[in-house]
């Protein structure tokens, strides 16, 4: 790696500066001391006034994005501390009197509520989905806003003029000076000064969250679209700088020649490379032929790489690397380090060491979409919150990859022990060896394990601010239910609420999928009386039959009532026995083709149907269903009637999007 004073020797040759007739060094920060007074020609002269005032002046619109950047983290946190979201836990248990508390509510916070309501109407929605992917405008417009900040000031600042200046010891022959070289330069420095800004958007172990109380996936498209800025400034000073050495600069090929082999230069040109392969891995092209595995790995390894080479290319500039490549070491201590303290355990033997958990498998074939395994283990740890998940690592199939999991069941602590739940549907790659591993056990042994190493939890609590005012609205597709099942089970824990309301719509494949979860939608149907629960089923691959149960194992074991659609409009009973809280069903799609649940009459139709209070949808599924809900949550908010004291179009949207693009 290129030392200070190698650095320094090369890049005065290339400034032509006279340090022998130097009176003084002038400092400028992340750039080569400067020799004073300028002893050369006029024009050389100009051209290194206008090379050190642009630097200093891109090293102080770095520390002004900093600085705003800090700012606004720093009054976000304090917004947090000073005027926080009502909680959950704040209001007593017992009797709760919705009325005098939407008063109360509504006096403390209705220019925040109306604010947020406002934000969610105009900002919710996808934006560009072609350009952008399955994001809101919210973070478009954020992205917008950083690289209109970038564009401006990667050209403010500088005199754009051109030099003509005599080569030294070479008669007739004339060096072209031009404003092309600052601005190479000024592209150059911001790319460092995002490099740490773009780590510590991808951090798991996140900063950012702790102080925004934003889940750390909420960034990951930043991160994208920030390191596809990285390249675009890392390319155009490449250019830059290759155009000035290469024809700018005379003689020629002498001094590209001479350029080219500099060592400073040879780390610049390893940085391009790295950094064009991380782009290119990076792509959904580039993930879709790798592996996401693959990807993933190749991206830890290469970004720290390609942090290294910049450093190599110019160690001035050392202040934004430092940060960078601390960011990732902590991340990844961090990660190591509670993955640690969830399995050093006692051992069988009384000795204590690293223990895994086992999981026992339940495996439910399905050829056609792909197998669904459903994993249960109980470990000694601390219970997570609602809405976090854990990433898990399949000892017995590979010990190099890990997949983010929900837990479908709530955290209990009982005799030291907190019991985990998790479903999965088969696709390829990991979680397809996964399910061949679990039918193969299965079928030599019914009681079956699995090794599992934990690693989290993850993300925020997506409970805290459910209110017992605050009316709720579940959408699930698949194997999404296992976001939302946490709410409702606590739901049903909790006193019961007088006109608060409280949906599950739950989108599947065939009707025998209800197995996966089956223990947990009994007992959301014993609670439903008491809570009001509705609990709404649409099959989307199946047509109506006369079968009235979800399932024979479920109507045989739960003494459950069904409606199912095309057969009758009442409760069915089992057994029997007539029961008035009732699991529709409804068979909407065919053979050959599905048909999805109307989300927007059904969204729609929810918040019409509340007494009073705000509403809060979950959601989790595929990337087309949340981009359905956004659009859906943001016509119905207002925050003209939320101004007006009508709750009602306060309605918010949580959605679990790790996955999205």
């Amino acid at each position: 790696m290129a030392t200070m004073d190698t650095m320094d020797n090369q890049l005065a040759a290339r400034h032509i500066q006279n340090f022998s007739e130097a009176a003084s060094l002038e400092k400028h920060w992340g750039y080569v001391d400067r020799a004073v007074p300028c002893t050369n020609d006029a024009g050389s002269c100009a051209y290194l006034d206008q090379v050190y005032e642009s630097h200093d002046l891109s090293m102080l619109y770095s520390g002004i994005l900093w600085a705003i950047i800090g700012g606004i983290l720093l009054l976000w946190t304090i917004g947090r501390r000073v005027s926080p979201t009502p909680r959950a836990d704040e209001v007593p248990s017992g009797a709760f009197d919705s009325e005098r508390a939407a008063k109360t509510i509504s006096r403390r916070s209705r220019v925040r509520m109306t604010a947020e309501s406002l934000i969610r109407r105009y900002l919710l929605p996808d934006s560009v989905r072609f350009v952008f992917g399955r994001t809101t405008r919210l973070q478009v417009l954020i992205l917008t806003v950083l690289a209109a900040y970038l564009f401006i000031f990667s050209f403010t600042g500088m005199v754009y003029q051109t030099w003509i200046t005599p080569v030294k010891n070479s008669p007739g022959l004339y060096n072209t000076r031009t404003t092309l070289g600052p601005w190479s330069d000024r592209v150059g420095v911001l790319a460092y000064a995002l490099t740490p800004l773009s780590v510590m958007l991808s951090s798991r172990e996140s900063i950012l969250s702790m102080l925004t109380g934003l889940p750390y996936q909420s960034f990951n498209f930043l991160h994208r679209w920030l390191g596809y800025i990285i390249v675009i400034q890392a390319s155009m000073h490449t250019i830059g700088w290759t155009i000035v050495e290469v024809k700018l600069y005379q003689p020629q090929p002498k001094t590209a020649q001479e350029w080219i082999v500099q060592l400073y230069i040879i780390w610049g040109v390893v940085a391009q490379i790295l950094v064009l392969l991380l782009f290119a891995l990076s792509t959904p092209w580039g993930i879709r032929l790798t592996g996401y595995e693959f990807f993933r790995k190749s991206h830890y390894v290469l970004a720290m790489v390609y942090i290294g080479a910049c450093w190599g290319h110019w160690v001035n500039l050392q202040c934004f690397m430092i940060p960078g490549l601390a960011i990732w070491a902590l991340d990844r201590g961090i990660r190591l380090l509670r993955t640690a303290l969830i399995h050093y355990q006692y051992l069988p033997d009384g000795s204590m060491g690293f223990k895994a958990a086992h999981a026992s498998l339940t495996h439910f074939p399905d050829s056609e979409h792909g197998d669904v395994v459903r994993m249960e283990f109980s470990h000694p740890q601390d219970p997570w919150k609602v809405g976090q998940h854990f990433y898990l690592c399949f000892a017995e199939s590979s010990v190099w990859q890990s997949h983010p999991f929900t837990p479908l069941n709530l955290p209990k602590v009982q005799d030291g022990l907190v019991s985990h739940s998790y479903i999965f549907r088969a696709k390829k790659g990991e979680t397809k060896k996964v399910a061949a591993l679990a039918a193969k056990k299965l079928t030599a042994a019914p009681s079956a394990t699995t090794p599992l190493i934990l690693s989290g939890c993850y993300g925020e609590s997506i409970v805290d601010h459910l209110t017992p005012d605050v009316n709720i609205l579940c959408v699930a597709g698949g194997t999404g239910i296992t976001y939302v099942l946490p709410v409702l089970l606590g739901l049903a824990e909790q006193p019961t609420v007088k006109d608060r309301k409280i949906q599950l719509v739950w989108a599947i494949r065939k009707k025998d999928d209800t197995r996966w979860v089956e223990k947990e939608l009994n007992t959301i149907r014993k609670a439903a009386k008491a809570h009001k629960i509705q609990v709404h089923i649409y099959v989307t691959r199946e047509a109506s039959s006369k079968s009235p149960s979800i399932s024979d194992d479920m109507s045989e074991k739960d003494d459950m009532a069904v409606k199912e659609a095309g057969v009758s409009s009442s409760s069915i009973s089992i057994n029997g026995v007539r029961s008035e809280s009732s699991i529709d069903v409804q068979k909407i799609g065919g053979q050959g083709f599905d048909r999805h649940p109307d989300l927007d009459k059904l969204v729609q139709e929810f918040v019409e149907g509340t007494v009073r209070g705000s509403t809060t949808v979950y959601a989790s599924g595929p990337g087309s269903m949340i981009s359905d809900l956004r659009s859906i949550v943001a016509s119905c908010n207002s925050g003209a009637k939320v101004w007006q004291g009508n709750e009602r179009y306060d309605v918010r949207l949580v959605c679990d999007d790790r996955l999205e693009w």
